[in-house]
């Protein structure tokens, strides 16, 4: 018998006697996908997320992708419209007294292109990158959410999006130039009162039809009825985008009756169309509110992407969604640590007790560490994702972990940012530079996918079928129609995943026994042995995953807690590169070493947390410890950043430097004695420059007590006794003005200035 044939006979054996009853078994055992679901899953692209379900990520890779950088034109958009905006926002009065923006600065929004970013300038559109939108977003959100988001929605999921992307060329030459001109205000209906994240559930529908229209008869149409709500720029659009489920029942278009969810772009001013109520989110005043109507009949032309878009709306939102996950709401939650590093890191230097700055106490400094060191990973993460959109990917699995973890993030920031300035921060008013973001953090944790569901289904959920590199293939072959192709597909992708769970076994626990540290990998001295470590993580990520789906099969679907985890680790292994690479693409700069240190190791101790709170609550309690032992032989080896490193970390946000400027850049920095980040500014740099003088003076002159006199009294005593000069007393009176000015909290009137 020569070579060919036995390799023939022994693949027909492996097909009839091994690949064909586990594709037999699998197809059993394996929940049906929904068409949603699978269309959720084939939208957008695998890229490092990919790298990293594989075991062993190619370095080389990741750090030959360019850091994004604005255009020259992106750059002078930044400095002159979006720097002249912000100076035209008063957040205080637009969410206290005005409940809008002023009128002023909508005209500036339409009239310079804020609304048109992602317009070709074909169309009259400004055609801005990814990082540009970006970019504007979140300094825009350092002044002013509520700007924010009236500027980011058109520029995310909306009519603008979907027309350039699928749109009929008629409805692109009618609609687009309207909304780079400002001329068309859009919005986007897609949640009802009964489907909120579960959007594909939504009960709004259209039946096709034939109507009189615009004095034509027998006009082939849809009969629509909605309720919508959380409509963002709703109650003042002039089109309106639709998702809704379509029904054929006389079958005018076709077969089928069902035709499935479907897009359509409607006139607010069309007869039925019910808009202009607004919702009140937590007093962010950006306008949202419910849309609703009734057997309301519009042309089948008005489909974005006119018919034979039909029942593609569900593919045509995920394949557009990434754009809110993936940039709009990081870029809000981005500015909002750069925000508070700046302001808190600046106020706790100023703000005293016991005659010591606030951020000089190590509890303070706990939160002053975690505030400085999570705005890092964050822009990491945000920075990384959009040199990846830039290049043209559609990365949706990064798109959930950016959106989860950055709007996450926020959360954490602000929350630490309101424990160190304390009642200053409860307290609303004109120079409170927290309270508002405190106020919004639910809003970017619910939208474009509830956190809590964001966490522990997509991730892992879409990132395991996704990402991994043989179980979307599998999955393909389990759906094949013709048996002998399937089972072809299947046996090739089965083989190679058995193969590629052996090696990661191997790799897995030879890294852990060696603790990673003759894993080749690039890098310097600061960041070669976090490429190693990360490295290390991904093999036991990969092989724990791998024994996750053997063990629970399709069941791991349902068990959300588990898969939570596994999407906590793929997370932080993402977030971790995303930081060595912001690091190496900035030179290295030793300034921001601690940084880099913190963060780093901030994710390998989350990722060694994860995966203990995962084999823990493994229902194969033997096996669990078998695993464990693999990932960890020596026992759990990542701790958190340490104490010291927190303290390098928190200085930097207290005093002036380049790594400061660094960590805060892109965010509004108005330097102006009547704003309050200016005031706060200038008192940072008075108190730092009285600092040396006070405690000169304070030695000099212990055991004085200047009663009531307090710091007056003490610098008379030091000019008088020759401690201190006239100079040298003007600089402490000059910080103590400044300091005295920036602790003061906001008050009024008994009924709060409300007209009675």
């Amino acid at each position: 018998m020569d070579d060919q044939t036995r390799h023939t006979n022994e693949e027909s054996f492996k097909l009839k006697w091994i690949s064909g009853p586990l594709l037999k078994m699998f197809r059993k055992v394996t929940p049906a996908m929904s068409q949603t679901e699978r269309e959720a899953i084939d939208a957008g692209s695998v890229w490092w997320d990919g790298d990293l379900f594989s075991g062993k990520p190619k370095w080389k890779k990741l750090r030959n992708v360019p850091a994004s950088q604005l255009t020259t034109e992106e750059q002078a958009f930044m400095d002159g419209p979006v720097e002249e905006l912000c100076k035209m926002l008063d957040d205080w009065k637009m969410t206290n007294e005005d409940y809008d923006m002023p009128q002023e600065a909508w005209r500036y929004i339409k009239n310079k292109g804020f609304l048109s970013m992602i317009i070709p300038k074909e169309y009259g559109g400004l055609d801005y990158s990814d990082r540009a939108h970006s970019e504007v977003v979140m300094k825009i959100s350092t002044r002013s959410i509520s700007a924010a988001v009236s500027v980011m929605v058109p520029n995310s999921l909306g009519p603008g999006k979907l027309i350039l992307e699928y749109g009929t060329q008629e409805q692109k030459d009618h609609y687009l130039p309207r909304l780079a001109k400002g001329q068309e205000i859009p919005c986007f209906a897609l949640t009802a009162p009964d489907a909120g994240s579960d959007a594909g559930s939504i009960p709004d529908y259209g039946i096709v039809c034939k109507q009189e229209f615009e004095g034509k008869k027998d006009v082939l149409g849809i009969r629509l009825t909605w309720n919508k709500r959380y409509i963002t720029l709703g109650p003042v659009a002039t089109i309106l985008g639709m998702a809704f489920k379509l029904y054929d029942p006389e079958h005018l278009i076709g077969e089928e009756e069902n035709r499935g969810i479907t897009l359509a772009l409607i006139p607010t001013n069309h007869p039925g169309v019910n808009i202009g109520r607004r919702h009140n989110p937590l007093n962010m005043v950006f306008m949202n509110g419910p849309n609703w109507g009734k057997d309301v009949f519009i042309p089948m032309d008005w489909i974005i992407g006119g018919q034979e878009r039909v029942g593609q709306g569900w593919r045509m939102l995920m394949e557009c969604l990434s754009d809110g996950r993936a940039i709009s709401l990081p870029a809000l939650s981005v500015g909002g640590g750069k925000m508070c590093s700046r302001v808190v890191g600046a106020y706790a230097r100023v703000r005293r007790q016991f005659k010591m700055p606030i951020g000089k106490f190590e509890g303070v400094e706990e939160a002053l560490a975690r505030i400085a060191g999570n705005t890092y990973r964050m822009d990491a993460a945000r920075t990384l994702t959009l040199s990846a959109l830039d290049m043209g990917e559609k990365p949706s699995v990064i798109s959930a972990i950016v959106k989860y973890h950055l709007t996450e993030g926020m959360r954490r920031i602000v929350n630490d940012a309101m424990d160190v300035v304390g009642g200053a921060g409860i307290c609303l008013g004109p120079n409170n530079l927290i309270g508002r973001a405190y106020q919004a953090l639910p809003i970017s944790i619910t939208v474009e996918g509830a956190n809590i569901l964001t966490r522990s289904m997509i991730i892992f959920g879409q990132g395991a079928i996704r990402s991994h590199p043989y179980i979307f293939k599998e999955m393909e072959a389990m759906a094949e129609v013709d048996h002998k192709i399937g089972l072809y597909k299947f046996d090739r992708a089965f083989t190679a995943h058995i193969y590629f769970v052996i090696r990661n076994f191997w790799r897995s626990l030879f890294h852990g026994l060696t603790g990673g540290r003759l894993i080749p990998a690039p890098g310097n001295r600061y960041t070669r042995r976090y490429y190693q470590k990360l490295t290390r993580m991904s093999s036991a990520f990969a092989f724990v995953s791998d024994m996750a789906l053997l063990i629970l099969g399709g069941s791991l679907k349902r068990r959300e807690k588990l898969s939570g985890r596994l999407g906590d680790i793929l997370s932080e292994l993402y977030i971790a590169s995303a930081v060595i690479k912001r690091f190496e693409d900035q030179g290295c700069p030793e300034e921001d070493v601690p940084l880099m240190r913190w963060s780093c190791d901030q994710s390998l101790y989350n990722i060694q947390s994860a995966i203990d709170d995962f084999m823990k609550n493994m229902p194969v309690r033997p096996l669990n410890y078998v695993l464990h032992w693999l990932v960890f032989p020596w026992g759990r080896c990542f701790r958190k950043p340490s104490d010291k490193l927190g303290h390098e970390v928190a200085s930097i946000i207290m005093s002036p430097s380049a790594a400061r400027d660094r960590l805060t850049v892109g965010m509004y920095q108005p330097t102006d004695m009547d704003e309050p980040i200016g005031r706060l500014e200038d008192a940072l740099m008075k108190v730092m420059a009285a600092e040396p003088i006070e405690k000169r003076l304070r030695k000099e002159t212990r055991g004085y007590d200047p009663g009531i006199k307090g710091m007056d009294g003490l610098i008379d005593k030091g000019v008088a006794d020759g401690i201190i000069n006239m100079d040298e007393a003007t600089v402490l009176r000059d910080a103590e003005a400044a300091r005295s000015t920036v602790i003061q909290v906001d008050d009024f009137p008994f009924n709060l200035g409300k007209e009675a």
